[in-house]
């Protein structure tokens, strides 16, 4: 219970950072480049089991931005200029100006390459069609939901060669769902396409957004694990789900992805324990609130680690009563009964 994990991106070390540059002017080679990222994976591989993460992630090294990274590997589209994400993001919106296809695999290699590193499960990790669809521009399709649905078939074929290579953990990142609520039925529908027939564990990770809006539809995802962001908010979205049964995993962030500010591990378990009163320890999956990129590769690990070292602590209080009990010597015949609390 309470398996660790990580949202998807991590940072990109200097080194890195400098050589993507120099590959953006020509002065590196893209062999030379993927030498560097698979040296950078290596090191969060590391990283991770080191501090003993459950499931891991590959830190998405070999990536710029979550959709232009698909909308380049998939045919029908073409790049524009930069559009603002958030704060001083940026991304090169993708445009698609054909039927989309799927040439190849686009994260297979790269998955198989960061599974080959640890014996620990590592996250086949995706970009959800939904949100492909609303963070492009739309030139070709009739529709929002003719364009979802095309992409829809594109991620489904992509999870399947994940499964097929050994994959345990496949996560379809849907970001763009909390912004549009009023469209959720259109989410449920092309998330339903893109998991459908897989065996493993399947999650989607939501942003920041209107969960109040989709809060009556969310179990309706068809994944088995739904990750949130918690911490940014104080921990608020948990009253959304007092008192409800509900029926999904919880991916649960704990830490915020978007603060400097390294939380400590004491505040970090007791917001662990406050989310248990609400959910199930089997039920929740503890991780950060969303991809840890915007942060410093010292930042990032801080987080990863006060995120293990709290849900330790937790895991070991979970596990007293159950200790204590077994180790309780048998009632000799003829003696005396304790009255305990659990009794009245």
């Amino acid at each position: 219970m309470l398996l660790t994990t990580s949202v998807g991106s991590l940072p990109k070390p200097d080194y890195l950072i400098a050589a993507r540059a120099q590959a953006r002017k020509g002065a590196l080679s893209a062999k030379e480049l993927a030498k560097l990222e698979q040296q950078a994976t290596r090191e969060w591989i590391a990283f991770q089991d080191a501090i003993g993460i459950d499931i891991l992630v590959d830190g998405e090294q070999y990536r710029g931005d979550m959709i232009a990274y698909f909308a380049e590997q998939f045919g029908g589209f073409k790049e524009s200029g930069l559009v603002r994400a958030y704060g001083n993001r940026y991304y090169r919106k993708p445009i698609i100006v054909g039927a989309v296809r799927r040439r190849k695999p686009v994260t297979i290699n790269w998955w198989k390459f960061a599974q080959s590193l640890t014996q620990r499960p590592v996250k086949g990790m995706l970009t959800g069609p939904y949100t492909i669809m609303d963070w492009s521009f739309n030139e070709h399709y009739r529709s929002r939901r003719d364009a979802t649905l095309a992409l829809a078939k594109l991620v489904h074929d992509e999870a399947h060669d994940l499964e097929r290579a050994g994959c345990q953990y496949i996560q379809i990142d849907e970001p763009a769902i909390s912004t549009r609520p009023e469209e959720i039925d259109l989410a449920i529908e092309a998330l339903g396409i893109a998991t459908d027939g897989l065996k493993a564990k399947t999650i989607t990770h939501i942003c920041y957004g209107n969960f109040e809006g989709l809060l009556p539809k969310l179990a309706k995802l068809p994944v088995d694990q739904i990750d949130l962001e918690f911490a940014n908010r104080d921990f608020e979205l948990l009253k959304l789900f007092k008192g409800r049964r509900f029926p999904k995993e919880i991916g649960l962030g704990l830490v915020d992805v978007h603060s400097h500010r390294i939380e400590p591990v004491e505040e970090v378990a007791a917001n662990l324990r406050r989310a248990l009163l609400v959910f199930s320890p089997r039920q929740v999956y503890p991780d950060p609130d969303c991809g840890l990129k915007t942060r410093t590769v010292d930042e990032a690990k801080a987080k990863l680690t006060a995120v293990v070292e709290a849900t330790r602590i937790v895991r070991e209080e979970l596990a007293r009563p159950a200790t204590s009990a077994r180790a309780k010597p048998a009632r000799r015949a003829g003696s005396s009964r304790p009255r305990t609390s659990e009794h009245v």
